[in-house]
């Protein structure tokens, strides 16, 4: 890869499944193994690192999801913009995440209150070739914000509408690959979206 590789981790000191607000929580309130889920982030973390600079967000009491940093915000270059997350349950975790970001020399931005995005896990650029802006609405980002990231990042835009509650970020069924090709579940989407990306992706 030509650019160096810098990923964002929290550690799982506080991890949990204390709400639900997804499908896969449903039934599993207070039933994680945590010290696997410790084990398997340190895994995880080591073989990162043997790829990539990782830099280390500190978790915070509270907010057991802040493990899941791509929902921080979306990066471009040394500019992040922020998550304006959906869930009171994770709206906390938007300060300790901005503080992060602006001590570390990013350029922060931040989108209105109103007007849900949820990052990385709903927007990811497109690789091996001209950049465009893969982003999801249906669950978690509504699609009002997308024109707003198009215009922020001077990036065109190409909406994916999410279908299927399973699959409440568009990072847990579509992923762009290095060579320009792109991995993805079409029944996670609607059928003009999965159109658009074999156009886009033959």
């Amino acid at each position: 890869m030509d650019t160096p590789v810098e990923l964002l981790l929290c550690p799982p000191n506080h991890f949990s499944v204390s709400y639900v607000i997804n499908p896969r929580m449903e039934g599993n309130t207070n039933r994680a193994a945590h010290d696997h889920a410790v084990a398997q982030w340190q895994n995880l973390a080591r073989a990162l690192r043997e790829h990539a600079t990782v830099e280390i967000v500190a978790p915070q009491p509270g907010l057991p999801d802040m493990v899941f940093t791509a929902n921080a915000g979306i990066v471009l270059g040394r500019r992040v913009i922020l998550s304006r997350i959906l869930h009171r349950e994770r709206q906390g975790e938007e300060p300790h995440f901005r503080q992060w970001f602006a001590e570390h020399g990013f350029t922060v931005e931040e989108l209105t209150a109103d007007l849900p995005f949820e990052g990385a896990g709903d927007a990811l650029f497109q690789r091996g070739g001209e950049p465009w802006l893969w982003a999801a609405y249906g669950f978690r980002t509504e699609l009002n914000a997308h024109p707003v990231l198009a215009e922020r990042l001077d990036v065109e835009v190409v909406s994916l509408r999410l279908m299927d509650r399973r699959f409440y970020h568009l990072d847990t069924c579509f992923c762009p690959l290095e060579d320009g090709s792109v991995l993805y579940f079409p029944d996670a989407l609607d059928a003009s979206s999965t159109q658009l990306i074999e156009q886009r992706v033959p």
